[in-house]
C-alpha cells in the first residue's frame, strides 16, 4: 500500500469501528422558492463506501451531494461528517473534496501544479507535496504527464487528473458530481472500472451523483434512487435491480415489464422472460399468450414486444448466442407463447408521496 493510501487509510479507521456513518444527514429538506429540491431525507452512508445518488434530472441527488459538500445549506435537517455536525460549516472546514463533470482544472498551470495546488494553499512542505503528487498521478495512471498543460490531455485524462487533485489532500469523503458524463461511451466504461479500483486502493468514501443506471450498477456498493427529493430505495445494486421497492424503481433502474392483475402490480425483468415453443409446457412457468408488435435486434439480444391478451404489453430479450438472421423481422404479428419463473415476479407499489422515509433495502419477492 503506498503511503498516501496508507495515510487515508489509517485516518479512516481512527476512531472505534462502526462508531459512526462517515455522512449522516437526518430531516434533511431544501426548497428553492416554491420548489422542493429534498423533502426531509434521512440517509447514512457507511465508511469506506462506493454510494451513488442515482436520479432523473430533478430528483434531488445533486442538492443533496451540494449539502453534504457546503454549498449548499439545508433549511431544516442536519449534515454530519464521521459524527460531527457540520451543517452550518462552510465548505472549506469540511473534511471532503469534490470532483465536479467540468473538472475545473487551472488552463495555465501544469498538471503537476494542479494536483497539488490544494496541498500548496495548506503550506504542506515541498517535499512532502512532491511524494503525495506522485503517488496521486500513479494512482490515476498519469506518471510522466507533471509538465504537461491540461490542453494537451484528453477528455478522460483531464478527468484523472481531477481525480488525482481531490486524492491527494486525503479527504474523508470524496464526492463525485456526474464526472463521467462528458466523455464518450467506451471512455466511460472504461473509468467506470478504474475508479471503483481507485477507491477501493485509496479506502476514501465514494459519494457519487449520476442519472446513468449503468454506472450506478456498476460500480456502486450502495444505491440510493432519488424521485421528486425523496428516496425511493436503498440496497446493494443486485437488490435495487432484482428487488425493487416501487413501480418507479423498476422503471427507472434498468428495463421493466410493468404487469397488472387483480388489483395488484408486478414487475418482472426482459431478460427472465422466454419465448415458448408449441412444445413447450410451461411447467413451474407462469405462462401468458399473446402476439409480438415489435421485433428489433440490438447487438448482444434481439427485444420482443409481446402484446399479452390480458392487456399489457412486455418486453422479451432473447440473448443472441448464434448469428441471427432476418428472420426474427417476419415474426410480426405472430401469436406467442411467453414464460417465466414464479420467483422472478416481484409485487411492486406506486411510489410513497406521504412520508419521507427509504423503500425496502431488501424488498420481499412476491409472486404471482
Amino acid at each position: 500500500m503506498c503511503q498516501l493510501a496508507k495515510a487515508v487509510s489509517e485516518q479512516a479507521t481512527s476512531t472505534e469501528p462502526g462508531s459512526e456513518p462517515d455522512v449522516r444527514l437526518s430531516g434533511v429538506r431544501k426548497t428553492y422558492g416554491d420548489v422542493v429540491a429534498v423533502d426531509r431525507v434521512d440517509l447514512e452512508i457507511r465508511r469506506n463506501e462506493f454510494f451513488t445518488m442515482l436520479g432523473p434530472s430533478g430528483s434531488g441527488k445533486t442538492t443533496m451531494l451540494r449539502m453534504v459538500a457546503g454549498f449548499e445549506l439545508p433549511d431544516e435537517g442536519t449534515v454530519e461528517l464521521a459524527g460531527r455536525d457540520v451543517t452550518r460549516l462552510a465548505a472549506y472546514d469540511r473534511d471532503v473534496n469534490t470532483v465536479f463533470q467540468d473538472y475545473a482544472l487551472f488552463p495555465h498551470m501544469s498538471v503537476g501544479d494542479n494536483v497539488e495546488y490544494g496541498l500548496r494553499v495548506s503550506k504542506v512542505g515541498k517535499e512532502e507535496r512532491r511524494r503525495r503528487r506522485a503517488e496521486a498521478m500513479e494512482m490515476v495512471r498519469l506518471t510522466g504527464y507533471d509538465d504537461r498543460k491540461p490542453t494537451e490531455l484528453s477528455g478522460g485524462q483531464r478527468q484523472r487528473v481531477a481525480l488525482a487533485r481531490a486524492i491527494v489532500n486525503q479527504p474523508r469523503v470524496l464526492l463525485l458530481d456526474e464526472p463521467l458524463g462528458a466523455l464518450d461511451l467506451k471512455l466511460r466504461e472504461q473509468l467506470q472500472i478504474e475508479l471503483k479500483q481507485i477507491q477501493r486502493e485509496v479506502g476514501i468514501t465514494f459519494v457519487y451523483v449520476t442519472h446513468d443506471q449503468e454506472e450506478a450498477l456498476t460500480m456502486s456498493d450502495r444505491i440510493a434512487v432519488f424521485n421528486e427529493g425523496r428516496i425511493e430505495q436503498i440496497g446493494e445494486p443486485e437488490s435495487v435491480y432484482e428487488r425493487p421497492s416501487n413501480a418507479f424503481v423498476a422503471g427507472f433502474v434498468g428495463v421493466s415489464n410493468l404487469i397488472h392483475r387483480d388489483g395488484g402490480s408486478f414487475t418482472v425483468r426482459p431478460e427472465k422472460v422466454r419465448l415458448l415453443t408449441a412444445e413447450e409446457a410451461g411447467d413451474g412457468l407462469v405462462v401468458e399468450e399473446g402476439s409480438i408488435v415489435d421485433v428489433s435486434y440490438a447487438g448482444m439480444v434481439t427485444r420482443f414486444h409481446v402484446q399479452l391478451d390480458r392487456g399489457d404489453t412486455i418486453q422479451v430479450a432473447r440473448q443472441n448466442l448464434e448469428q441471427t438472421s432476418h428472420e426474427d423481422e417476419g415474426m410480426r404479428g405472430e401469436r406467442i407463447r411467453v414464460g417465466w419463473r414464479r420467483e422472478h415476479t416481484v409485487a411492486v407499489a406506486e411510489p410513497d408521496t406521504t412520508s419521507s422515509g427509504v423503500g425496502a433495502e431488501n424488498q420481499t419477492e412476491e409472486e404471482i
